[in-house]
């Protein structure tokens, strides 16, 4: 249906039926302004009432002029250098059908339409304030769209720095989407928006994401944005587009990534199947713990001791209290009484982990502390008949209440994994939300990837497809698991000598990942300095492949893009177990593989 992406020349203004009935003025979206589009008061004047009423601003036309400039359009066409980056782009679509969907009568007749979606108005006051408490608990949920702004921020000299994509990612809250954005202002040191809020540079800005309206101009089959949607992208370099639009640097932009941003697939939220407005995204058990302990609901963690549950408290609080009741006492629990022979009276004095609580809970009054309850199950009957009271009350000794920033998360042992594990009393049993652990060789993979975890290690348990992450347990041999895993990494990276492992996993697994690692492959130099040849690729075998997908995962941003492309010579499964390991839970490796993926998409 879009043939192509452009934008108007000064001759369309001119020229078109359509913009000769709506005329030359257009106001800027918020979007616009707060990535750096420019608009003065004395401009803003004339688009006051109407439908054109809005920050009005200079939007670029891909018209030059004999002395080199780029022609900006609003009231009057005016001249600028093609390095600027003071104009906003209103975006033309060359269609071959009309777009279905119902048609607007709009100012003077002109027709409108809806397609696609994009950021555009701020949201109130208090929407803002809203949106800006849930993302500090994080509480947003992500739709996975993503919308692309120039990294650069805009200035009023003559940039040369190239186009940078920084995506803007878009949250669901209330049944609406938003994106948050920096605001990199150009000349202004303010700019009050449509929300009636005035915003200084480098203030965070929460932009609603709403239908694009178009003109319908039926006589050349375009539409024409109502409005300037974005701003901050440089027109150009040199004067080497001057005969060809398509040469320029906006209009990489506009083909490259707008268009896709314009038009990627909807999110929909379906009101008369979720009345409520729930967030119905699936959750992990990682979510669930979370969710919680924000709630203040005691979460109790079962599982294996090898299945990482202390790992897991700790990742989401790194200075969380951790009480280990198989070796607890009723007096390091509940504190002791000590006669004070002066007075003839009892003093009560505190637990040390109560102590330990109360001091993070009242230097950290916003941010929520965990006490950790490991090995309940293990505990004896009568520790977990105290650990039951702390629970149920949330106070200590029946005399010091916990902090009110303070949550409790306990863990334990199966019964039939562990001799050792007692079943928990019913009354306890039902004080908690109950969380199954169990690692998936994915979820490992990507802890491993975030944890300095040996890429051999990494690699030899991708290859096996997480068959090795555990081995049965005999009682008599060491058999292997994601902490056996972790600490043979550590032993690997002491030593260098994959044979030492077999103290922690056994000697078959030991001796099958010793031959895997005399596997050949092809180092991240080689393929920095283009050192293989096809032929090199071609006698990779399977486990060859995925050791060099784990050894090139050291890559660094800068060469990344190169490195991946030689992935995609190996297979399209091991650049997906590539771009999970190499962003490493990192915001801004995400961003550079979000990116790439689109862009790949756009040349499909």
């Amino acid at each position: 249906m879009i043939e192509d992406i452009s934008i108007l020349s000064l001759d369309d203004y001119n020229s078109l039926e359509t913009i000769k009935k709506w005329g030359s003025k257009a106001a800027v979206t918020d979007f616009a302004l707060v990535t750096g589009a420019y608009s003065d008061i004395d401009v803003t004047k004339v688009v006051q009432e109407g439908p054109l009423k809005g920050n009005a601003g200079w939007i670029y036309t891909k018209t030059v002029t004999p002395m080199g400039h780029v022609v900006r359009m609003c009231v009057v066409p005016l001249g600028c250098s093609c390095n600027t980056r003071t104009a906003a782009i209103r975006p033309v679509l060359k269609i071959s059908a009309m777009p279905p969907g119902e048609r607007i009568i709009g100012y003077n007749g002109v027709e409108e339409i809806e397609l696609g979606e994009y950021p555009q108005y701020a949201a109130d006051g208090k929407i803002q304030k809203q949106l800006n408490s849930s993302v500090v608990h994080s509480n947003l949920q992500l739709t996975g769209r993503y919308f692309f702004i120039d990294k650069n921020d805009p200035t009023p000299d003559y940039d040369d720095r190239p186009f940078e994509p920084l995506a803007c990612k878009e949250y669901l809250y209330d049944n609406k989407r938003y994106v948050r954005v920096q605001a990199r202002l150009n000349y202004e040191q303010s700019v009050t928006l449509s929300n009636g809020i005035k915003y200084k540079d480098g203030d965070w800005v929460w932009i609603e994401v709403s239908p694009v309206r178009w003109l319908v101009d039926y006589e050349t089959n375009t539409l024409i944005s109502r409005r300037g949607l974005l701003g901050g992208i440089r027109f150009a370099q040199t004067e080497e587009w001057f005969d060809d639009f398509s040469k320029t640097e906006l209009y990489q932009f506009l083909d490259r990534y707008m268009l896709f941003d314009l038009t990627q697939e909807l999110v929909t939220v379906k009101k008369v199947n979720n009345p409520y407005g729930f967030n119905l995204k699936k959750v992990s058990e990682e979510d669930i713990i979370k969710g919680a302990i924000e709630s203040g609901v005691a979460v109790f963690l079962h599982g294996p001791s090898s299945e990482g549950k202390s790992a897991r408290v700790k990742q989401i609080d790194k200075n969380c209290i951790t009480i280990y009741l198989r070796n607890a006492t009723p007096e390091s629990l509940n504190g002791k009484s000590v006669y004070n022979s002066e007075t003839g009276e009892m003093i009560d004095i505190k637990p040390t982990w109560l102590k330990k609580l109360e001091m993070l809970c009242e230097n950290e009054p916003d941010k929520l502390h965990i006490v950790f309850f490991d090995e309940l199950t293990n505990a004896l009957p009568s520790i977990q008949g105290i650990a039951f009271n702390i629970i149920l009350d949330k106070e200590v000794n029946g005399i010091w209440n916990l902090p009110n920033n303070a949550r409790i998360v306990a863990a334990g042992n199966e019964m039939n994994d562990s001799l050792a594990a007692n079943k928990l009393a019913e009354p306890l049993f039902n004080r908690f939300a109950h969380v199954y652990i169990k690692t998936t060789p994915e979820s490992w993979l990507k802890w491993a990837g975030e944890n300095n975890i040996h890429p051999a290690i990494c690699a030899y348990i991708a290859y096996r497809k997480g068959e090795t992450l555990r081995s049965k347990y005999d009682g008599e041999k060491p058999n292997a698991d994601p902490r056996k895993w972790e600490m043979a990494s550590k032993m690997l990276y002491a030593t260098n000598n994959p044979e030492m492992l077999r103290a922690l996993v056994g000697e078959g697994i030991t001796r099958e990942f010793v031959t895997f690692c005399k596997e050949p492959i092809i180092t991240l130099d080689a393929v920095l300095n283009d050192n293989y040849t096809d032929q090199n690729i071609e006698s990779l075998n399977i486990a060859s492949k995925y050791a060099t997908v784990m050894n090139l995962s050291q890559v660094d941003e800068e060469n990344v893009i190169k490195v991946r492309d030689f992935v995609k010579k190996l297979g399209l499964e091991l650049v997906a177990l590539f771009d999970n390991i190499w962003v490493r839970n990192d915001e801004s490796r995400l961003e550079i593989i979000a990116t790439t993926r689109i862009a790949e998409g756009r040349r499909l």
